[in-house]
């Protein structure tokens, strides 16, 4: 086995012997191989070893027996006590959710403090079937075969080639000793239960099982890579960006086959899961304006003809401008306030603003529009629904809870970014424009 890892090791890239690794040490077969492994190989490392205090003098013994094992070998020796199950209580969670958390917490300070080179860890490949299985038994899409990386961040896993029969076999022929975890045959826990159990019913019944298992999903992963690919060429070609929005077209998704899928990979980083995307695509069988989906802080909408991705709006509080200011800053962006002698020249960029400062009465509320505001567009005669003006303009219903109008006197002067009020209008007799430009 050393010279399938020596090789295995090499093969990766996964460490060299110039630098020195934190050795994530149980005192369990898997990790005290590992540290043997590393030995023999000459790989410098640090040992970390986190005391649960779940099982009394058992625990403690695996913290003497670890500390032991690092102190003959000259090897530094990093210790956690942990109150896990105080942990867990407080924030609600399992006690095995609570020992990862403190773990991998603690494996990170320790790597950062001493400028490690990663974090190695004993999984192999028998933990690796598990994984599988676990997150198939979830509900997993195909990401789920993938199971756990040899490197993943800081995180390195030298084992994974590695059987646990070939791991034993190496610690048996080594004469070599390690400490048994009497929770590990305990198959109350769904992963015990799949080891002791499940997995070997169904490795028993083909004499090649594992082997077709792990063939099977490397080509599993090999579909997902083309799979990724695919997609990112699918969504560079379909979605435009527009500052913090994304759009979608109707035409570009719903007869694509595995849309639901599509739409799983582009939405997934915004909050949402694969449920939501399933019942989008089934949506998109006969869209319907307005349609809302929420994600974690972003919220998708169907609008007249495409999908539209966008933060989800935060309440606004009115803001109010007194006389003499000279910035204006919004969600939106900040507008500069310029004060100007009458000029004919006029700015044409529809997100700015020339408005007759006379006519105007401090102070200005801008305030988001609400049902039943009115005013009279620039160039016409007669009032007009704020309604029904954003629906002339195509207004995206994803952009409309975010319109917001700038209001003197009770009237409205200027829905921002798209028209000022005819009241409000510069002409020959205006002596100073309030010009309002974003910056």
């Amino acid at each position: 086995m050393l010279d399938a890892f020596q090789s295995h090791i090499q093969l990766r890239s996964l460490l060299n012997s110039e630098s020195v690794y934190l050795l994530a040490c149980s005192g369990g077969m898997d990790s005290m191989c590992l540290g043997e492994l590393l030995i023999q190989t000459k790989i410098p490392i640090e040992v970390a070893h986190v005391n649960f205090q779940l099982r009394g003098n058992e625990s403690e013994g695996d913290r003497q027996f670890v500390q032991n094992w690092a102190e003959s070998h000259g090897i530094p020796f990093h210790l956690k006590l942990a109150e896990t199950t105080e942990l867990a209580l407080s924030k609600g969670i399992s006690i095995q959710m609570a020992a990862r958390e403190i773990r991998y917490a603690f494996f990170e300070e320790i790597r950062s403090q001493r400028n490690l080179a990663g974090i190695l860890l004993a999984h192999h490949e028998d933990d690796q079937l598990e994984t599988v299985f676990l997150n198939l038994l979830r509900g997993t899409g195909i990401e789920g075969v993938y199971g756990m990386a040899d490197r993943k961040g800081w995180l390195i896993r030298p084992l994974l080639p590695f059987s646990r029969a070939e791991i034993q076999d190496f610690m048996l022929a080594q004469q070599l000793s390690w400490r048994e975890d009497s929770s590990n045959e305990k198959d109350e826990y769904k992963r015990n239960n799949l080891r002791i159990n499940g997995l070997p019913a169904l490795l028993a019944l083909e004499p090649d099982a594992r082997k077709n298992l792990f063939t099977s999903f490397n080509r599993l992963k090999d579909t997902g890579r083309a799979f990724a690919g695919l997609f990112e060429n699918w969504k560079n070609s379909s979605i435009r960006t527009e500052d913090s929005y994304h759009y979608l077209p109707f035409s570009a998704i719903q007869n694509q086959p595995g849309n639901s899928s599509l739409l799983y990979f582009w939405l997934r980083p915004f909050g949402f899961n694969s449920d939501q995307a399933q019942a989008i695509a089934e949506a998109l069988n006969h869209p319907k304006t307005g349609t809302v989906f929420r994600g974690a802080g972003y919220l998708l909408q169907f609008d007249r003809n495409e999908l539209i991705l966008s933060p989800n709006q935060e309440d606004f509080e009115p803001v109010f401008l007194q006389k003499n200011e000279t910035l204006l800053d919004l969600p939106e962006g900040k507008y500069s306030l310029n004060r100007l002698e009458y000029t004919d020249l006029i700015d044409r960029n529809p997100t700015h603003a020339q408005l007759d400062e006379d006519r105007l009465e401090f102070p200005l509320e801008i305030r988001t529009w609400k049902e039943g505001d009115k005013f009279v567009p620039l160039g016409m005669n007669s009032s007009k629904k704020i309604s029904d003006f954003l629906i002339d303009l195509k207004v995206p219903v994803a952009k409309k809870q975010g319109v917001k109008v700038l209001v003197s006197g009770g009237e409205i002067a200027w829905v921002i970014g798209l028209r000022i009020a005819d009241w409000a209008k510069c002409n020959p007799s205006t002596r100073r424009i309030l010009h309002f430009k974003k910056t």
